[in-house]
C-alpha cells in the first residue's frame, strides 16, 4: 500500500471516529409534531417557532418540535380528534374546540364574560373551573400545557353589520361549538359549521356571508379581503390551549416534560403579550387593505345575544 493510500485510509478512519458521536446523537433527538391552523404569518406561529426553539434549548437538541401551520395535518377539530389518539403530538387551538371533548367548557364561550385581556387572563388562570376542565381533559388523552391568546372574537362580513338586526338570516361561519351557535341563532343569524381552512373560499364564493374571530385571526386568514366589513362586537373572550397527547407524554422522560411545561409557559406568556398589543396595528392594516372597521354600541349586542345564556340555563343548570 502506497503512502498515499496509507495516509487517507488513517484520514478517513479518523473522520468516523470523529464523527460517529454526531451521528449518535442525531439519530437519538426526537422530533414531536405540533399542529395548528393559523398561517405562517400569524402570532400563533411567531409563539409556536418561539415553543419550538426553547424546546429544542431546554433538551440539549435530544428533543425538537416540527410546526405544522395552516393545519397542513388536520382542521382544528379534527387534530384535537389525533392528539386524543396519539397520531399528532400537539396542536395549538381555540379553547372553544375542546368543548367537544369537555361538553362544560362550552360556558367559557358565553357571551361577554370578559371585557379585557387582563380580566381574560385571571379568569383562565385563578378559576377552580378552569383547572378542572384541564383535569377532565386529560381522560380524554390531552394534556393542556400552555394557556395561549387567540382575542375577543368579532365579525367580518361582506356587507355592512351597523346592528343585529342586520345579521338576520344572514349565513354566517362558526366554529363547531355549541354555546357559539346559541349567540349566533340568538342574535339572528343563521349559522354553518366548518373548518377555518376552508372558510375563505367559502365566503369568496358566497357559501357563506362572513364570519367571526378574534382580529389576529381575521387578518392572518385574510378574511378581510373577502369579508371586509369587521365589526368589533367582542363577543366572546377567546384564547388558546396547546396540549400535548398523554400517549406521548407518557413516553417522555422527565426532563423532556419539565422543557415542554417551561416552553409552554414561556411562548404563552409571549404571546399573550403579543396578541394583546396587536389588535389596533392589525386593524389598522387592514384598513389600508379596503377593510371598513366598526366599532359599535355593545349594548344591543349583548340584548341581542341573552339568549344564548337563557339556553345555557337550560342545558347546564
Amino acid at each position: 500500500m502506497s503512502y498515499e493510500t496509507t495516509r487517507r485510509a488513517a484520514l478517513l478512519a479518523g473522520l468516523g471516529t470523529l464523527a460517529a458521536p454526531a451521528l449518535v446523537g442525531a439519530q437519538q433527538a426526537r422530533t414531536l409534531r405540533l399542529n395548528h391552523t393559523d398561517t405562517e404569518v400569524g402570532a400563533r406561529q411567531e409563539a409556536a417557532l418561539l415553543f419550538a426553539r426553547r424546546v429544542q434549548e431546554l433538551t440539549d437538541g435530544r428533543f425538537r418540535v416540527q410546526v405544522f401551520h395552516s393545519g397542513q395535518l388536520a382542521n382544528d377539530a379534527r387534530s384535537l380528534e389525533q392528539v386524543a389518539v396519539g397520531s399528532i403530538d400537539m396542536a395549538i387551538t381555540g379553547v372553544v374546540t375542546y368543548a367537544t371533548h369537555t361538553r362544560p367548557l362550552n360556558l367559557i364561550a358565553l357571551p361577554y364574560l370578559a371585557e379585557t385581556y387582563q380580566q381574560g387572563w385571571r379568569l383562565y388562570d385563578e378559576s377552580r373551573f378552569i383547572a378542572d376542565q384541564k383535569t377532565a381533559l386529560l381522560g380524554r388523552g390531552m394534556r393542556i400545557i400552555g394557556d395561549w391568546e387567540a382575542g375577543f372574537r368579532s365579525f367580518s362580513t361582506t356587507f355592512a353589520l351597523p346592528s343585529p338586526a342586520a345579521a338576520r338570516g344572514r349565513k354566517l361561519r362558526i366554529a363547531p361549538v355549541d354555546m357559539v351557535r346559541w349567540i349566533m341563532e340568538s342574535q339572528g343569524w343563521n349559522p354553518v359549521v366548518m373548518p377555518v381552512t376552508e372558510v375563505y373560499l367559502a365566503i369568496q364564493q358566497g357559501t357563506v356571508d362572513g364570519q367571526e374571530n378574534p382580529v389576529d385571526t381575521i387578518f392572518s386568514q385574510r378574511f378581510f379581503e373577502v369579508a371586509r366589513h369587521i365589526t368589533l362586537s367582542n363577543h366572546v373572550y377567546s384564547p388558546l390551549w396547546l396540549c400535548v397527547a398523554e400517549r406521548t407524554w407518557g413516553t417522555l422522560p422527565q426532563n423532556a416534560r419539565d422543557a415542554l411545561m417551561q416552553a409552554g409557559r414561556e411562548s404563552g406568556q409571549h404571546n399573550r403579550q403579543t396578541v394583546a398589543a396587536n389588535d389596533d396595528r392589525l386593524l389598522e392594516g387592514m384598513t389600508a387593505r379596503g377593510a371598513v372597521v366598526n366599532r359599535p354600541d355593545l349594548s344591543a349586542w349583548r340584548a341581542a345575544s341573552q339568549g344564548a345564556i337563557a339556553r345555557a340555563r337550560q342545558e347546564y343548570g
